[in-house]
Formats: structure tokens, C-alpha cells, sequence
């Protein structure tokens, strides 16, 4: 690939344009410089999220699904199967890819509101550096405002989790509304549809065509309750998915396993009671891989643009999700543990004539990953607070994934009251062992040989041969777990054995859950318990009505049927 001598004019004579740089607070203020630029580079960059999307979900992988725009990009580009997220929960997730920062040194722990203060995202360097830079969907990371966020030319957002369609008689202040440069308008449609109009039109007429850009389009899809676009309402009706075995209620699928996994099966996060539904699996699976239709649409509108303005050989397209999920894998659903299809995302780098076409590239890398490989492509020094690597040399061939030396992956995740049946997990992957342990529960541990187990059925937690590696794992885990200044901002103490956790043959069983926490499915309250407490809500509660109204997925306003009569 070949820089016109604009472009390379452009890029030598940035370095000016840097001292302006933020930092975090307290970080070190060196400033970035621009380096040298490979010639077989491209400048422009798309980073295309999704949301809750399975590592596995993609049409090349799975014969029923139907995603030709997404092959596309595994055939014109390289799928990166063993790319992980350092937490698995939404705003955690997008904080790192944005920072280039783990959760302990961000601060961004959980969906509920938290402090965006000293931060800076990525795409600040890459504006400063001369980028036009875009921010289209959506943000769902620390303060719940959809007001622009600095570092982006174009924004377009929405409050939270959005809505796929707009609704016509919203309660006053919960209006389905985007944010458009800082002025509030109507949502007027599909909303996967909506966010590629915007994108496509800054691509068209938006930015400066004479600088490089980069597009962050960050789809709401395919984020539960997943609702496809009228056109794909019913495309996979009559399609059976394949789940994981592990799904069953055997005892041998919980030989080993912790008591949480066990007893989460019949919570909101568990397969017999998902978000308290009675829905199927399979069902609640025919809509999210219809939501995803829409998606696959959005990247061929993305790709023809591409190819009708001669940009598709300078541009870089990077398609991924914020997390995995879960479809009944060891009886749960969801993300937020450390279990492979939870923190494993799909992946796929396009980039012709820059990345190599139709390669499956074993590498292990990490969201954390994602800042520092952008800053590099379009030779910006990293910043000193960022805490991952730059990924470039694997994804573009010029090292093999058995040269590419990862660091040990860990991972954090940080107990929530909203959701408090996933216990705190912190957890490592040393090659092809990982430890897991629990935060604040009275619970086992677990160990597993990847290679030789890759579904995580036979925990080696008390096998004598992994004693040294238990105790390495477990040294190595808290210590890569301390924060910027080396601290552990959860106050715990090393663990060296499993602890205290025996119980008496014949003695008292554990306790059972509360007679109250026993409902029936489909109620219209299933979300009432994580709004804040009011006398408005215990007022509805008393009268035998739901506070918010959230009519199970398929049914109601909650459904195709429902739903696409208000859009335009």
C-alpha cells in the first residue's frame, strides 16, 4: 500500500500538533511524539463494537447464521480467535478499549454510574495528531450523560443501553432520544440502521478528506433484549442452534465446579430462569442472531462506501465486541465470569494489502491491547499510562503467533448489587493454565488446562501434580492485580490454600434462597429490583404493579410487532 504525498506530508508534520496532549491525572506528562509510519500501513482506521456479541457468532463459524458482510472479513482479512477482554461487563470493557487502561487503574468497575474524571480516550491522541475522529452509538461507560466526550469531532450517542426503536409514548424524561454534537434529537428509527446513516454521513460528507480518520461505530446490538429490524423479523424461525453440553443439569457437569456456578441456574443470569423468563434458549437465540442481521447490513454499507472513494486499501477495519456471552455454558448465561465464552470476543482485522487475507492468527491479545496497536498504526508514541501492547507486528504478519510473546492475561471482575448471583472473580492465563479464584464468597477455586480442556470441565485445583503452579498462579495473580501504585484497591490478602471450607458429612445442608425470591416468569416487574428505592416504586409495589414495566422479549411492546409500528 502507498501514501499519496499528501497524506505522507500530512503525517511527517504532525509532531507540532502534540503538546497539547491530556493525561490522566497524576500521570506523567512526557509528550507523544509522531514516529515513522510503515509504508504498507493503512492511516484510516474503523473500529466497528458490538455489543454481548459470542465469540463463535459469525456466519463462517456456524453454518445457521447468516452474516455474508462479516465473512467477508474473514475472508479479506484475519480472524483473531483468541482475543480476550480483561473484564467482561460492558462499561468496564469500553473503558479499557478507550483508555488503555485496566479496571483497577481506570475505575470504571461496574454498569452503574461511575467517574469519568482524568480520564483520556484514545481517539484525543489520534485528533490531536491531526485525526478526524468520530463517535457514533453507543458509549454506556461511566457517567450516564450522552453529552460529547472530548477527543471526538463528530458524536453521536444515546443515554445507557438506548432503545432499537423509538418509542411514541414515553414516561416524561425517558424520551428515546439521540445526542448529536451536544443538541438532543429524536431517535427516528431502527437504531442499528439509524447509527450507520450517521456514520455513512460523516464518512461522506463530515470529515476532512484530507486528513486520516477514524470512525468508532459502536452498535447497541445485539445487547438483550435483542429486536431485529422488521426485515429480519422471523429469519430464523425453525432454526435449531447448537448449545454447549455443559448446559445440563448433570452431576457431571458440576463435578468440580463452584457452589455460585450451581446455584446460579435459577437466577436472572442462569439458564433455567434467564432474565426471569421461561423463554427457551433457542428462542431467545433466533432473536439475537436476527438483531445481528442488522449489523452484517451496517458492515457492507461500511465496506461499499469503502470501495466506491478507493479507501478500502488505506483503512483498517477492526470488528469486535465488548464481551462474550454465555448461552447455557456450565448452566449460565451472559458475561461477567472468567469462563472462556465469557471473556472471549470475536475478532476479525481487515485491512487489504496490509493484513494478510483468509488467516486464522492463534495470538492472544487482550481489549487492552486495542489503544495501543491504533496510536502505533498511525505513529503516535504511546502515552505512559497505557498498560497494554502494540499488537501490529502479530495482526499484520510480521511476527507469528508463536513469536508473539503475550503478556499473562488477567482478569477482574468486581461483584455488583444489581447483579449479585456472579461473585467477584480475579483470575489468569499463565500459556495454557488458568486459575480463577472468588472474592468474598465461601467458595472453591478452580484451575484448568486450556489445551487439554478448552470447554473447562475438570477443575486441577486439588490435583497434586499442578501444586507448583497453583501457588505460582496464585503469587503472579495478586501481584499483576495491584493498581498504578502498586496497591490492591480491593483490600484482600494473598491466598495460599483454599481455606477453611470444610463441612460435616451428615450435618446442616446450605441455607435455601428467601421464600420472596421465588416468582413466577415473565413477570412485567423484572427489572423493578434494580431501579433505586422510592416511595413511587414501594406505592406500585404495594398495589400488585410494576413500577417500570418490562414485558419479557417477544411480547408486548418489547417485540418486532410492537416495536416497528413507531418507527419511521
Amino acid at each position: 500500500m502507498k501514501f499519496a504525498p499528501k497524506a505522507k506530508a500530512f503525517l511527517a508534520g504532525l509532531a507540532t500538533l502534540i503538546s497539547a496532549c491530556a493525561y490522566p491525572a497524576g500521570a506523567e506528562k512526557a509528550v507523544p511524539e509522531i514516529v515513522p509510519v510503515a509504508a504498507n500501513q493503512p492511516r484510516n482506521i474503523i473500529f466497528i463494537l458490538v455489543d454481548d456479541l459470542r465469540f463463535d457468532g459469525m456466519g463462517f463459524l456456524q453454518s445457521q447464521v447468516q452474516t455474508p458482510a462479516i465473512d467477508r472479513l474473514a475472508r479479506g482479512g484475519t480472524y483473531m480467535p483468541n482475543t480476550l477482554v480483561t473484564s467482561s461487563l460492558c462499561s468496564p470493557s469500553r473503558a479499557t478499549i478507550l483508555t488503555g487502561m485496566t479496571a483497577r487503574n481506570h475505575g470504571i468497575v461496574d454498569n452503574n454510574d461511575s467517574s469519568e474524571e482524568g480520564l483520556t480516550f484514545f481517539p484525543a491522541y489520534l485528533q490531536q495528531a491531526g485525526y478526524s475522529t468520530a463517535f457514533v452509538g453507543k458509549w454506556h461507560m461511566g457517567d450516564t450523560t450522552d453529552a460529547p466526550r472530548a477527543g471526538f469531532d463528530r458524536w453521536v450517542s444515546f443515554r445507557g443501553q438506548g432503545s432499537y426503536y423509538p418509542d411514541p409514548n414515553p414516561e416524561p424524561g425517558r424520551e428515546t432520544t439521540l445526542n448529536v454534537d451536544g443538541e438532543v434529537v429524536p431517535q427516528r428509527g431502527y437504531i442499528t440502521d439509524e447509527l450507520t446513516d450517521y456514520a455513512i454521513d460523516w464518512l461522506e460528507t463530515g470529515r476532512d478528506p484530507d486528513r486520516p480518520f477514524m470512525l468508532y461505530l459502536s452498535h447497541k446490538a445485539v445487547h438483550s433484549d435483542p429486536l431485529p429490524a422488521p426485515r429480519h423479523a422471523g429469519q430464523y424461525d425453525g432454526v435449531d442452534f447448537d448449545l454447549p453440553a455443559s448446559a445440563a443439569n448433570t452431576p457431571e457437569n458440576y463435578e468440580g465446579k463452584p457452589l455460585w456456578v450451581y446455584n446460579q441456574r435459577n437466577t436472572w443470569h442462569g439458564i433455567d430462569f434467564f432474565y426471569n423468563s421461561d423463554m427457551s434458549m433457542q428462542e431467545y437465540l433466533r432473536y439475537y442472531y436476527a438483531t445481528l442481521s442488522a449489523v452484517d447490513d451496517s458492515v457492507a454499507r461500511v465496506l461499499a462506501y469503502l470501495e466506491a472513494n478507493g479507501l478500502e486499501d488505506d483503512t483498517l477495519i477492526v470488528f469486535t465486541s465488548d464481551n462474550g456471552y454465555l448461552i447455557g455454558d456450565h448452566g449460565l448465561i451472559d458475561k461477567r465470569n472468567a469462563y472462556q465464552p465469557s471473556v472471549q470476543v470475536p475478532m476479525l482485522v481487515y485491512a487489504p494489502g496490509a493484513v494478510p487475507a483468509g488467516v486464522v492468527n492463534n495470538g492472544r491479545i487482550r481489549n487492552l491491547d486495542f489503544a495501543p496497536t491504533f496510536l502505533s498504526l498511525a505513529g503516535v508514541e504511546l502515552p505512559p499510562q497505557f498498560e497494554g501492547h502494540n499488537a501490529w507486528p502479530l495482526i499484520s504478519g510480521a511476527i507469528t503467533d508463536d513469536q508473539w510473546q503475550p503478556d499473562d492475561f488477567i482478569y477482574e471482575y468486581y461483584w455488583e448489587w444489581t447483579f449479585p448471583m456472579t461473585p467477584g472473580t480475579f483470575a489468569i492465563i499463565r500459556d495454557n493454565l488458568k486459575y480463577i479464584q472468588y472474592y468474598g464468597v465461601y467458595d472453591i477455586e478452580e484451575l484448568y488446562n486450556l489445551e487439554d480442556d478448552p470447554e473447562e470441565m475438570h477443575n486441577l485445583i486439588d490435583d497434586p501434580a499442578y501444586l507448583e503452579a497453583r501457588i505460582e498462579l496464585r503469587q503472579a495473580l495478586f501481584d499483576q492485580l495491584a493498581d498504578d501504585e502498586g496497591r490492591h484497591v480491593i483490600p484482600y490478602t494473598r491466598r495460599y490454600s483454599r481455606g477453611s471450607v470444610r463441612r460435616m458429612e451428615g450435618g446442616t445442608r446450605a441455607a435455601d434462597f428467601p421464600d420472596s425470591w421465588y416468582v413466577e416468569p415473565n413477570r412485567l416487574d423484572r427489572l423493578d429490583d434494580i431501579f433505586p428505592d422510592s416511595p413511587e416504586k414501594q406505592e406500585a409495589h404495594e398495589q400488585g404493579e410494576a413500577y417500570r414495566e418490562f414485558p419479557v422479549l417477544g411480547t408486548g411492546s418489547n417485540s418486532v410487532a410492537g416495536a416497528s409500528g413507531r418507527a419511521d
